[in-house]
């Protein structure tokens, strides 16, 4: 049996700023529903970009959300993270304009977002939108495939 340990506050922020995807939980229409995000960290906010869509109009509805963060090398060696925050549509350019250079940075053809150019059945095209996640709450557990029986 693997001992499975907490993680500090430090472990917690290096392996957010190492690996920068995960998986989002929303509610959508009172249920949940988790999506692989891409996610960039700075300071102690997350910020996720992505297209006008359902999970931005749920993120809009409710805030309260969920990333949960992982890195598996093995069943014996993994670390995994979860954050809950609260998400704020970002609104303001200059607000927009200090994030953009962080996410290009990491992702400059802003893809999986940004694949073509579309019209959807409600005649809505591409709208970037950008939201901060302010954590409220971020826990972190790990193994390294060691026991202590």
């Amino acid at each position: 049996m693997l001992d499975i340990d907490e993680m500090s506050s430090n472990e917690i922020q290096e392996l957010l700023q190492k690996v920068g995807r995960g998986h989002l939980g929303c509610i959508h229409e009172g249920k949940p529903y988790v999506m692989p995000m891409q996610y960039y960290l700075k300071d102690s906010d997350l910020y996720i970009f992505t297209t006008e869509g359902m999970k931005s109009h749920d993120m809009d509805a409710n805030p309260e959300v969920c990333l949960q963060v992982e890195e598996v090398r093995d069943l014996g060696h993994w670390r995994s993270v979860v954050v809950m925050g609260q998400a704020k549509r970002l609104t303001e350019q200059p607000d927009i304009d200090r994030v953009m250079p962080l996410i290009k940075a990491k992702n400059p053809t802003l893809s999986p977002a940004i694949n073509r150019t579309w019209i959807d059945a409600e005649g809505r095209a591409e709208v970037i939108e950008i939201y901060r996640i302010h954590p409220t709450e971020m826990t972190g557990r790990m193994t390294d495939g060691v026991s202590s029986r």
